[in-house]
């Protein structure tokens, strides 16, 4: 050690003692980590500020002293949040000898959730939420109706600007913050509406007999949403499985004390492959689940296979459903509330409490039970609907060793319509999938074989949002598509031998084009969808429009990229020699650019000018497929990494999402009516094909 000491003595290190040592006192961890707390400075975290002042407010519903709840969008992007509860303590605290008011608002890990008989349940029990809107925010008020005063205390950026003060008399009582984000920390002011919408009416669902109510102010007729649910869970569900075939009229609910632990489930089967798992703890979002999902699926799973044997449905040799038998179409909502909630991160996405799995399994083997017993149409139908889970599972298997067989997945047996790349590192490696055989031609002779790899598909891959995993590999694209990206798929799936790090869509700017992307996409979503969430898929941007005067070529990738080169190329283009020459010129540029001339056509723009001054028109050609362009041209604009354009797919809602994928490509023609009809008006260019 002394030896190591005069090492890096003699290498003029700095001293590193007790003055290097920082204390953040107060709420400056919050401002100087703020990711710590909420997650990020992006658009998710803005909104969880909201959610952090909204949870104190279901926190005084739930135990039964608030019955309104109201958020207002305020102009500037502020926010403001009422409820009718008791309203925050404004009488002097013992150990901060300041207001308890100020005590919450001010110091991390302070609040009523943490001893006591406040509040028999809380989401947030961290009791950082309040202190943490406050630290974040360039100015915060809150106002407190209670024992008979109206109180008042403002801050800057969580530092008050003046002792609570009692404002004058009142008879209610309930609590208002008004905040504003700071863009110190944020780098985008903008609340979504339907963001806040949707949240809050997850929040009313799960807190029955509440009113929310939502008021946006920010444009000229403020717009007003209020929500309140008599049935929980049950209308929760039914709201979930809305557009969706269900496959029992009624649907399981129960709600049960066990253990001083309140456990409510509600979930209904429907005819659909994909599963729907919502779990809340104390009204938190837990998206990863955690103990009480764990108990949940334990008793589904053995309460479905002990009912099956005993009525027959099961015979004597055939093997159990397992967990994702039985979970094949559910639509499930589950909450929980406890005294003491054990979560896994600051943000919450996670329970860990052990008691939880133990009472939410005791509830739901009990009360699935009884419910089987009671309906036997719907135990029937249930367990028609596992059962052939089971066997669709079993055919998968099947299928999957099929495509897996002679080491397909190490490369041995890739697709001989692949023209692979030399480097064998997916990190620098592409796979650009294109449509057709002849777009193929042109992208394999315009690629760099070093890293790049061309896939080209024959017409429209399957529609895998209607299919099972063993018809779709029967599918000959599919199966080629599968092989070639190497993760395997379904259970075997493993993301660490995926081979390219940029999978790259290059369709046609057309309707096929478009039709073809999203069955990918499809294909991508449901199956891969950790290829996705890695950020390895793209979407390939060719350009629509060349555009040519003389020796200069440039190329435009919208109508109003277009129409600026044009300009730019008219002002610095010289004189025409010809008033009649010109007039050609822009007739069949003006054709080009509406799209009117046959493909390879290109407008005359160099026609002779009468030297009056008249600008010659450059020569503008519409591209609607890749094999327009020759070889050169789609590595220079598409594919060569130095001037291509490229958008990446990524996750940002998955609830979103699924339910966007499940309108568009699955069997129910209504909601894909209603989602065409609802946003008509916002599509641009529309190609009418017969």
């Amino acid at each position: 050690m002394a030896n190591e000491q005069k090492d890096s003595k003699n290498k003029g290190s700095a001293s590193y003692g007790a003055k290097d040592i920082y204390v953040l006192e107060g709420l400056e961890p919050v401002r100087k980590r703020p990711g710590m707390y909420i997650g990020s400075t992006g658009t998710a975290g803005l909104h969880h500020l909201i959610w952090e002042v909204v949870d104190n407010s279901i926190d005084e519903a739930m135990a039964g002293y608030a019955k309104n709840v109201t958020v207002e969008i305020l102009p500037g992007d502020a926010v403001s949040v009422t409820d009718d509860g008791r309203g925050i303590p404004v009488d002097l605290h013992a150990q901060t000898k300041k207001s308890a008011l100020e005590t919450v608002m001010t110091t991390l890990h302070a609040g009523g959730k943490f001893g006591g008989d406040s509040y028999k349940v809380s989401g947030g029990l961290h009791g950082v939420g309040v202190s943490v809107v406050n630290a974040l925010s360039s100015s915060l008020k809150v106002e407190v109706e209670r024992d008979g005063g109206f109180f008042v205390q403002e801050y800057v950026r969580g530092v008050p600007k003046y002792k609570v003060k009692k404002a004058g008399p009142s008879k209610r009582h309930g609590t208002r913050v008004t905040f504003q984000p700071d863009t110190q920390i944020f780098s985008e002011l903008e609340f979504n509406e339907k963001t806040i919408l949707d949240h809050l009416r997850q929040q009313a669902y799960l807190t029955k007999g509440v009113r929310v109510n939502i008021i946006d102010r920010r444009p000229k007729v403020p717009s007003f949403h209020g929500f309140y649910f008599e049935g929980g869970l049950l209308s929760f569900v039914k709201f979930l499985a809305l557009g969706k075939n269900r496959l029992h009229e009624d649907i399981f609910y129960v709600e049960k004390e066990h253990e001083k632990l309140d456990i409510e489930c509600a979930f209904v089967y429907v005819d659909d492959t994909r599963m729907h798992e919502m779990t809340f703890a104390n009204n938190i979002y837990t998206p990863e689940g955690g103990m009480h999902l764990t108990g949940f699926r334990s008793a589904l799973t053995r309460t479905l296979n002990a009912y099956a044997r005993a009525e027959g449905y099961l015979k004597e040799k055939e093997e159990n459903l397992n967990a994702d038998d039985v979970r094949e179409g559910l639509i499930l909502v589950l909450s929980v509330r406890l005294r003491e909630p054990q979560f896994e991160g600051q943000t919450k996405a996670k329970l860990g409490n052990p008691e939880a799995r133990t009472a939410t399994e005791a509830v739901i083997n009990e009360s699935l039970k009884e419910f089987l017993e009671k309906h036997p149409q719907e135990a029937k139908a249930i367990i028609a609907k596992v059962i052939l889970s089971a066997k669709a599972r079993l055919a998968a298997k099947a299928a999957r060793e099929t495509v897996l067989r002679k080491g397909a997945f190490e490369g041995l047996t890739l697709p001989g319509k692949l023209a692979d790349c030399i480097s064998k590192d997916a990190s620098v490696s592409e796979l650009f999938i294109v449509e057709g055989d002849s777009a193929g031609g042109t992208t394999k002779q315009g690629r760099n074989r070093q890293t790049q790899a061309v896939l080209p598909l024959r017409g429209k891959i399957l529609n895998v949002e209607r299919a099972r995993l063993d018809k779709m590999l029967a599918n000959a694209e599919v199966r080629a598509l599968v092989v070639a990206i190497g993760t395997a798929i379904g259970e075997e799936f493993n993301i660490d031998k995926l081979r390219y790090h940029k999978i790259v869509i290059m369709t046609d700017a057309d309707v096929d084009g478009a039709h073809i992307r999203t069955l990918l996409l499809t294909l991508f979503y449901r199956y891969f969808t950790k290829v996705v969430e890695g950020g390895y898929i793209y979407i390939a941007q060719p350009p629509l429009f060349r555009i040519q005067l003389g020796k200069s070529v440039r190329y435009a990738f919208s109508d109003a990229e277009r129409d600026a080169i044009i300009a730019e190329m008219q002002k610095s283009a010289p004189a025409a020699k010809s008033t009649a020459g010109r007039k050609k010129a822009v007739i069949a540029a003006s054709e080009a650019t509406e799209g009117e001339l046959s493909d390879g056509d290109t407008a005359d723009g160099e026609a002779e000018g009468d030297g009056i001054g008249n600008r010659r028109m450059p020569n503008v050609q519409r591209y609607k497929g890749l094999g327009e362009m020759n070889a050169e041209q789609l590595w220079e604009t598409t594919m060569n990494p130095e001037n291509r354009i490229m958008k990446q797919v990524l996750i940002e809602d998955a609830e979103k999402a699924d339910k966007l994928f499940d309108v568009l490509m699955g069997d129910a023609v209504e909601p894909r009516k209603n989602f065409i009809q609802a946003n008509a008006a916002n599509v641009k260019n529309l190609d009418l094909v017969a």
